[in-house]
């Protein structure tokens, strides 16, 4: 302590609450509709005080700004994300590469796996696929989605309250409705027409993908 006041008093160290905010550089959009593709989880009281607080899965194309897919879940979890993504290769194909947080669903945070090596069960999922996966060192790497998140709160949140739905189940079904008026209003023109989703191979079966494995050994005894 009687160190770092020298250096405070020297100019050499600035303490965390005196340092002033870090500014981030704007990262340009991708060129192409499904080339990246930001996810993320918005906790919040989408139904107000007429239900509880659940969470919004929310997948935003980079290149245009376009809500992709939503998903209403009581929490983000594997099996939650399992069946956003699956839902949205079935209507979209595969996309390039997801852009997500470093939340234990997407990595593998564990200590001794420093090298960064193994997968989540999303991640396996994701490799089996052919889909790569990005983890973004902070909150404003992936400012495209943040911001979606607060703009959805108040839209879709006011959207909600006109309709008077209140349960998971009646704004999933109102999700896609959402997302075509929204997207009709908002989206960008993509630098380049080339749409970079694939198809789903033959021998690539969503169901068997999109599931939780786990490595046993049979004993002989």
């Amino acid at each position: 302590e009687t160190v770092r006041r020298i250096m405070i008093d020297a100019g050499f160290w600035i303490p965390r609450k005196l340092r002033p905010p870090k500014v981030h550089q704007p990262r340009n959009r991708r060129a192409c509709l499904g080339e990246l593709v930001q996810i993320d989880g918005s906790d919040h009281r989408w139904f107000e005080d007429r239900a509880p607080a659940c969470t919004l899965l929310v997948y935003v194309d980079d290149a245009t700004g376009r809500l992709m897919q939503l998903l209403f879940v009581p929490s983000e979890s594997t099996p939650a994300y399992f069946t956003a993504t699956r839902a949205y290769i079935e209507r979209h194909g595969k996309p390039m590469t997801f852009y997500s947080d470093k939340a234990g669903i997407f990595r593998v945070n564990a200590r001794d796996n420093a090298e960064g090596r193994g997968y989540t069960q999303f991640g396996r999922a994701l490799f089996e696929l052919n889909i790569d996966i990005l983890c973004a060192n902070s909150s404003p790497a992936k400012g495209r989605v943040e911001r979606m998140n607060g703009t959805l709160q108040d839209r879709l949140v006011k959207e909600l309250r006109l309709r008077g739905i209140s349960a998971m189940a009646a704004a999933n079904a109102f999700a896609p409705r959402f997302m075509v008026d929204f997207n009709a209003r908002f989206a960008k023109v993509p630098r380049s027409d080339f749409d970079a989703h694939r198809p789903l191979r033959g021998d690539e079966d969503l169901a068997r993908i999109f599931c939780w494995r786990e490595w046993r050994k049979v004993s002989q005894s």
